[in-house]
């Protein structure tokens, strides 16, 4: 027996593919996931305008073809910030987010696999960093080491470990009962090797959608930390910190909050619809054993 899914055969991926094109949600995500990646992506060679050179004489214009979102209260253009905003977010998303599976991963595998007291003892601890909301943690770091994105990174990552690490061995303690991890075992394989060889491939697509949805959750969270101060410091633009700046511009300026405020809403409802269509798409009763 082996613990390889469907998505092994050349015919079934034909089937996966048909079905992720037929699915409203998941290509809706797709497309908006990738404007907003390619947007971050083209910021790291090309903006419209140069977001830390200020210029008094543009400030405050309402959109127009020359600044399509308008200028903020330095000059500066709002489209091109979005741009950066969007590389900013995601990078510390994106980062985060892989804290979260490199540690949490196999720390739920492993104390699916000992079970017993370590198993409890784990998730008992897993439960009081998950206390901790990720404000909280960057408030906590920012005190010892002062605000950034690389603070923020840490305080989210440090969210992500406890709920991969519930996702992973929530997954695994379904497995080990299968028949074919009782094969494995009768074959002499050890608890580490059946988790590398069998556990983990049999769980990639629960990881790749919740990895999804964290992602998204992970935007929220860098636009909060930055909204008060704690994330991605100046001079480089941040969604949350662009919000933060427009709050007492509202009355004559709204143009100031309108746009990064769609981009956090459009990024994370891409995402989540992405996410609800990978659901969809990789549904784990299609899988078989052989």
């Amino acid at each position: 027996m082996s613990s390889e899914t469907f998505l092994s055969e050349p015919e079934t991926w034909r089937d996966v593919l048909r079905k992720a094109f037929r699915n409203r949600s998941f290509l809706t995500g797709s497309i908006i996931t990738l404007i907003i990646l390619s947007m971050a992506l083209i910021s790291f060679v090309w903006t419209p305008w140069s977001v830390i050179e200020l210029d008094i004489l543009l400030k405050l214009k309402k959109p127009s073809l020359e600044h399509p979102f308008g200028t903020d209260h330095f000059g500066r253009d709002i489209f091109s910030m979005v741009m950066i905003g969007a590389r900013n977010s995601i990078g510390v998303a994106l980062i985060a987010v892989g804290i979260g599976v490199i540690i949490g991963v196999p720390v739920g595998c492993w104390a699916a696999a000992r079970g017993g007291y370590s198993d409890e003892l784990l998730m008992r601890g897993n439960d009081v960093v998950f206390a901790f909301p990720a404000l909280l943690s960057a408030v906590m770091i920012t005190a010892i080491f002062g605000p950034g994105a690389i603070n923020a990174i840490i305080a989210i990552g440090i969210f992500n470990i406890p709920v991969f690490a519930r996702i992973a061995r929530g997954a695994a303690l379904s497995l080990w009962p299968r028949e074919f991890i009782m094969a494995a075992e009768v074959a002499g394989k050890g608890k580490m090797r059946i988790t590398v060889e069998h556990i983990l491939p049999n769980m990639t697509n629960l990881l790749l959608v919740q990895g999804t949805i964290q992602f998204s959750l992970g935007i929220l969270a860098e636009a909060g930390l930055s909204y008060v101060g704690l994330g991605t410091q100046p001079p480089w633009p941040s969604w949350g910190r662009m919000l933060n700046e427009a709050q007492t511009m509202m009355s004559f300026a709204p143009h100031m909050a309108i746009f990064p405020g769609l981009a956090i809403v459009v990024t994370v409802l891409g995402l989540n619809l992405l996410g609800d269509g990978l659901r969809d798409v990789l549904d784990p009763r299609l899988r078989r054993e052989r």
